[in-house]
């Protein structure tokens, strides 16, 4: 058991600086692809839907909580903040609607379009003003385009992890350990 619980903990820290890396391979790739201000690729949330699905929400929330802390830390209290809202809103329906017939295609793309609103909810309590809103059109697409992006990317490196020997297989949604993934 000791042995099994340490493993979990190795592989939290490497998919916690796997999301880190990612994160900053987009920062340096978006201002490339010309993206208008708030749309990104969301690469290091398919870290976090591998934590959901094959690990547990546990370890899942603790990533979106780690991802935050470091946006704190690097980028201030407002990105922080934002990363916080809507990591937490995106994994929170994920989660719900994985216990739904829904496909990953569709879990991704609700999971980025709520990622994206909870972090304009969260900018509009920022600047207490509803105008941050009207950017929610914009938003919304493109959370449809990065989820799929995020789905297709999660789907693509399945293969490699089975490779290396990680879990990648999902567990009957009906069994009681199913209810600890997903």
């Amino acid at each position: 058991m000791q042995n099994s619980k340490a493993k979990e903990v190795a592989l939290g820290g490497v998919l916690f600086a796997l999301a880190l890396a990612l994160s900053f391979l987009e920062s340096v790739i978006t201002p490339l692809l010309g993206l208008m201000p708030g749309i990104k690729l969301g690469l290091s949330n398919v870290v976090v839907m591998y934590a959901m699905f094959f690990m547990g929400s546990r370890q899942a929330y603790t990533l979106c909580l780690l991802k935050a802390f470091f946006v704190l830390l690097t980028r201030g209290a407002v990105a922080g903040f934002l990363s916080l809202s809507g990591g937490l809103l995106s994994l929170t329906v994920m989660l719900v609607l994985c216990r739904l017939p829904v496909t990953d295609y569709i879990l991704s793309v609700c999971g980025s379009v709520f990622h994206n609103l909870g972090q304009l909810l969260a900018a509009s309590l920022v600047l207490k003003n509803a105008f941050t809103l009207a950017y929610a059109p914009i938003l919304l697409i493109s959370g449809l385009l990065m989820g799929a992006l995020t789905a297709r990317g999660l789907e693509a490196i399945l293969p490699a992890l089975r490779r290396l020997g990680y879990n990648t297989q999902k567990t009957d949604k009906k069994s009681k350990e199913s209810k600890k993934n997903c």
